[in-house]
Formats: structure tokens, C-alpha cells, sequence
């Protein structure tokens, strides 16, 4: 692939909180185990990570958290996404400015867009840097979605390296990788069809299981990448059950419960997040206990 960011598993990190605001310290724990578990990227203060509910301040201050933490080792890429093209604009810029190695843009939400919108927004955001940039297609939170034919002309452009692909639509990637090819990076943005779109040559996987599993959740990648196919669609498997149940509410909310349970932080959300129901979080203990964590 031509302008890859990564290849394998970037774990979009949740933000910790307490009483006082975003929990740094849990930040730190929450990046050493990713490290201590592999991952080859990070993602910070996208979907999971609960940016909308972020301050600018605490938007920036995060990512250069992460980054300071991170030291190097791996790439941090930065949600910088907006339905304000201009603020997005300032966002990556920031993002930059305190050491961020990529971005990902989602779609513009609620006030929506044209597709020739989406092009020339993500335009606007990627002139503004070098930074390499991840589109972002998740239609079923922002009510639209990147056709193939836009990412055609998204690869285009030399800060555009590819896309997080959470439409759920296997079609829809296999129209992307067929116009694209090897011009336009996929990644899956659904932990549970990542060995489906590694099929169709995509470059990994943007994951909420990596978070409570990195080193499980790196391995579907790492065993495809070696030619295991059987054993990636294995591991695939395995986890479905896990994976449905951390998306049995609104994601983060299972993925901060398992966290919590874990020790890693507190399960603390802002509204118009709440914590996960009883039941859910029954089998969600239940089915982690399954896979030897300590909860």
C-alpha cells in the first residue's frame, strides 16, 4: 500500500475522567498498556475517545498526553474531525503543533454534506498541514457516508492516505479497494469484520477491542499478514461475542465499563452518555472473565 499510516491495529483509546475533568494519570496506564501490548498505532479523541464532549483545551492537551507518553514508539493519529470545516481546520493544526503523527477526519454531522462537499472539506483540512490524513465513513453517527467514487478522488489529494471504514457494507469496500487499489489505504472501523476487509486488501483495523485485549486484538492482523488466514478467521471468531458485547450500548460505554473493572480508570462518562446497564455489563464481565482477565 501506497501511504500507509500504520499496518495492523490502531486502538481508538477511550478518555479517562474523574470529578475533575480528563484523568491524565489513567491516560498514562490506559498507553502503557497498549504499548506493553503491541499495538502499532494509537488514536486519540475520536468516537471512543468522546470528543464531542471535549473542550478545545482538553481536545489538545490529550492528544499531546498521548504523544508524550507514547515517546516516538508508535505513530498518534489525532480526531480532528468536525462539522465545521474551518474548525477542523484549527484543530489539526493544534494537533500538529503538540506532535501528532496523523488525523482522522470524520464526515460532517448533522448539518451533513454533498459528496463534492466532503471533497472539498477534506480538502481544506488537509492543505492545512502535512500531516497524513484518515477519512472516516461512519454514516450510522453522522448520516453520511464516503461513496467509492469520492475516495477516487480523496486519494488524490497527497495528504490523504486512505480511510477508517465503518459503514458495515462489505460492498461498499470492495467498490473502494476495486477503484482504488493500492492509492488509498482501508481500514476496518468494525472490530467485527476486520479479517472480511483484510480480505480485500485493506491495512488493518481501527478497534475499541484493543483496548481491553491489544495484544489478542493485533494478532487477527499480525496472523493474516503471515498468511495464517485460518488462524486470523479463528481469532475472529473467538472474539465475536466479546466484540457484540462491547457494542451492546453506545460506544464507549461498555468498552469504559470493561476498563473500569479492569482497574484502569474510573466508568465515567458525560452526558448524553450513561453507565452501562446492569445486564449488559453482566455478560460483558462474564464474557472477559471467559478470555482470563481479572474483572
Amino acid at each position: 500500500m501506497e501511504k500507509e499510516i500504520f499496518r495492523g491495529v490502531g486502538t481508538a483509546l477511550v478518555t479517562p475522567m474523574n470529578e475533575s475533568g480528563v484523568d491524565y494519570d489513567a491516560m498514562a496506564r490506559l498507553v502503557d498498556h497498549q504499548l506493553e501490548g503491541g499495538v502499532d498505532a494509537l488514536i486519540v479523541c475520536a468516537t471512543t475517545g468522546e470528543a464531542p464532549t471535549l473542550t478545545d483545551e482538553e481536545h489538545i492537551r490529550t492528544i499531546k498526553a498521548v504523544v508524550d507518553r507514547v515517546k516516538g514508539k508508535i505513530p498518534v493519529i489525532a480526531g480532528t474531525g468536525s462539522n465545521y470545516t474551518d474548525h477542523a481546520v484549527e484543530m489539526s493544526e493544534k494537533a500538529r503543533d503538540v506532535g501528532a503523527d496523523g488525523l482522522l477526519c470524520v464526515t460532517p454531522y448533522y448539518n451533513k454534506c454533498t459528496q463534492r462537499g466532503l471533497v472539498e472539506s477534506f480538502y481544506k483540512i488537509a492543505d492545512a498541514t502535512d500531516l497524513p490524513m484518515i477519512v472516516y465513513s461512519v454514516p450510522g453517527r453522522t448520516g453520511v457516508k464516503i461513496m467509492p467514487d469520492t475516495c477516487v478522488e480523496l486519494s488524490k489529494h497527497p495528504n490523504i492516505v486512505g480511510i477508517k471504514e465503518a459503514t458495515g457494507d462489505m460492498a461498499t469496500v470492495v467498490d473502494i479497494a476495486a477503484k482504488c487499489g493500492d492509492s488509498f489505504a482501508i481500514w476496518s472501523g468494525n472490530d467485527d469484520i476486520v479479517v472480511p476487509i483484510l480480505s480485500m486488501g485493506g491495512s488493518g483495523c481501527i478497534s475499541v477491542l484493543a483496548n481491553i485485549l491489544p495484544r489478542e486484538a493485533r494478532a487477527i492482523c499480525t496472523r493474516f499478514f503471515e498468511g495464517d488466514i485460518a488462524g486470523a478467521a479463528a481469532l475472529q471468531c473467538r472474539y465475536k461475542a466479546l466484540i457484540d458485547a462491547l457494542f451492546s450500548e453506545v460506544n464507549p460505554i461498555p468498552v469504559k465499563a470493561a476498563l473500569a473493572a479492569m482497574g484502569m480508570m474510573e466508568d465515567r462518562l458525560r452526558l448524553p452518555l450513561t453507565p452501562m446497564e446492569d445486564g449488559h455489563r453482566a455478560r460483558l464481565l462474564e464474557l472477559m472473565r471467559a478470555e482470563g482477565l481479572r474483572v
